[in-house]
């Protein structure tokens, strides 16, 4: 009995393994194929596996860049920004997507709300790809820095790369959807750049309401910070401590 449900036990697991696999293949997909996969995109070609296997790519790869990034603080906090980190992105995704779905429909898209979802996860995906790709580089300095403000710029530098090449794949794959749309279409890019603007102020600003993600050396673990001052005066007041300007106390 007890082999038995050992061995049921080592074949559910090995099951959940190969599924994991599978979705997380998509990475590779959007990377190498990106021109084919806006394609399907646009043709409705398994839009719903797509946007599964991206949902659950961009959680894996982003708990993992931020378990990385809290251990530098503590175990808790590691946990925690496993947890807050893919709760960022996909929160302030599922608050935007609504805005530039109506956008797009009042300038004449024909796009679907589940296509316009699936074009959203895909610049997260490769965000998080890209997030991934830095976390033993942001391992090493986490090792070898004991600057809290240094460590922590470096992490805003990461994202704000990842972040960058990931509107290019946004731009890339609306313009092959919308590619048979030619009225409206200059309307709608200035749209787009609208959009990304809106989705980096709500995301910044959800980052500043989920944080810490670091945690800072000298103080106790906690699940959230008090509210108060912005992500941008934060980087600024993290420049000049770097700077020589002042230093935080």
């Amino acid at each position: 009995m007890n082999v038995y449900s050992k061995g049921h036990t080592q074949i559910r697991y090995d099951k959940l393994s190969d599924s994991l696999a599978q979705e997380l293949a998509i990475t590779e997909t959007i990377l190498r194929s990106r021109h084919q996969f806006f394609n399907e995109i646009r043709d409705n070609i398994g839009l719903w596996e797509k946007t599964r296997a991206m949902a659950i790519s961009s959680i894996v790869l982003m708990a993992l860049y931020g378990a990385v990034m809290g251990s530098s603080h503590s175990l808790w906090q590691a946990i925690s920004s496993a947890i807050k980190l893919p709760l960022l992105f996909l929160i302030t995704a599922i608050i935007c997507v609504p805005t530039l779905y109506f956008f797009n429909i009042l300038f004449g898209a024909k796009q679907t709300l589940s296509q316009n979802l699936a074009l959203i996860l895909a610049p997260i995906t490769v965000t998080a790809i890209l997030l991934f790709s830095f976390a033993a580089i942001t391992l090493f300095f986490m090792l070898t820095t004991s600057q809290y403000q240094f460590f922590k710029l470096l992490n805003v530098l990461f994202f704000a790369i990842s972040g960058g090449i990931g509107v290019l794949f946004l731009v890339q794959g609306m313009r092959t959807v919308s590619a048979t749309e030619e009225s409206g279409s200059f309307t709608r890019q200035l749209v787009l750049i609208f959009w990304i603007g809106i989705y980096a102020f709500v995301g910044s600003q959800m980052a500043w309401t989920l944080r810490p993600f670091i945690g800072y050396p000298a103080a106790p673990f906690e699940l959230f910070r008090q509210q108060g001052g912005n992500f941008y005066a934060d980087i600024l007041v993290s420049l000049g401590e770097i700077l020589g300007f002042f230093i935080l106390k």
